[in-house]
């Protein structure tokens, strides 16, 4: 008996060691593509904090060499443009990103709407969007020529003088280049919005309105909540890029009449390639990521991104 419970008992099978491969598989996978951008991120970044501390001309490399903080009491107690090009940088951040959330919120809110030709409005709305920056800038110098532009079809019609530019014009050259920036950067706000709205619940909107809330309460109280997060991330992340904007100023109008619209990255732009000086140009760099850093950080805590709706 106790030999035929031996035979009919089986053997349990060896426990074998599971293999750390497939769980280190996935990050073995994406390890080229990930040390690929952290080298085309941190070599960058590294190199400016390096040469911000340099004496780094081309033009002059009898005087190239260790400056330590110099660059930086140069930019903050000697540089008076500066501090011009920074308050420019800010209106201009707040111009934009306080116009483009408006218009982008009121075309979002309209081809979110059922209506004939939905596809091609919408299509029309977001094409801006897909245009570079260079060739955005390219259409509106055509548009503000005054030879060929709209210009001088307002002096035909009575309006203004022929022979006007609007971009030479200290007293209208900002609103020109807004107007230009406009164009390209609302359908941003409208995309991330709109997205945003289709995953609004018709039921509570059905529910507001049996209880007797007209559409501005159902906004108030319904929309706006639920968009919260889109439209802090859409305000922060617009925000750093019109701060960082160069390549529409650049060609729009290249930093004037006058320097009127030379933002601070354009500055640094014109400081280490026209200028050579790319020493100094690494330390305004240096200067306006802490800058942007700062302002984020703050934005972020005081706006409660992520937090209850």
């Amino acid at each position: 008996m106790a030999q035929a419970a031996a035979v009919a008992t089986p053997k349990k099978p060896p426990r074998r060691r599971r293999s750390a491969t497939p769980r280190r598989l996935p990050y073995l996978l994406i390890a080229p593509a990930g040390l690929l951008m952290v080298g085309f991120i941190a070599y960058p970044v590294i190199s400016v904090f390096y040469y911000s501390l340099q004496n780094y001309n081309v033009t002059k490399p009898w005087r190239n060499g260790f400056a330590g903080l110099d660059n930086f009491k140069k930019i903050f107690t000697e540089d008076d443009q500066f501090w011009t090009t920074l308050a420019f940088s800010g209106q201009w951040v707040v111009t934009q990103i306080g116009l483009q959330l408006a218009l982008g919120l009121g075309l979002a809110l309209i081809v979110n709407q059922t209506f004939i030709g939905l596809g091609i409005s919408r299509a029309m709305v977001f094409s801006p969007w897909a245009v570079s920056g260079v060739l955005t800038s390219t259409i509106w110098i055509l548009l503000y020529n005054s030879s060929t532009g709209f210009s001088r079809y307002l002096a035909d019609a009575g309006i203004g003088s022929y022979g006007t530019s609007v971009l030479s014009d200290t007293g209208t050259v900002f609103w020109a280049a807004t107007v230009a920036e406009l164009w390209r950067g609302v359908p941003f706000f409208a995309i991330l919005i709109l997205a945003d709205l289709q995953s609004v619940s018709k039921e509570l909107y059905e529910a507001a309105s049996v209880d007797g809330a007209g559409r501005m309460r159902q906004f108030f109280h319904i929309t706006l909540p639920h968009l919260k997060d889109a439209i802090i991330l859409a305000t922060l992340l617009r925000g750093v890029w019109e701060f960082n904007n160069v390549d529409l100023l650049y060609t729009l109008t290249g930093g004037g009449p006058a320097g009127e619209t030379t933002t601070l990255p354009l500055y640094v732009a014109n400081t280490g390639i026209e200028g050579h000086d790319f020493g100094y140009a690494s330390a305004l760099t240096t200067v306006a990521f802490v800058i942007l850093l700062f302002c984020s950080i703050v934005y972020l805590r005081l706006s409660k991104f992520g937090g209850e709706k």
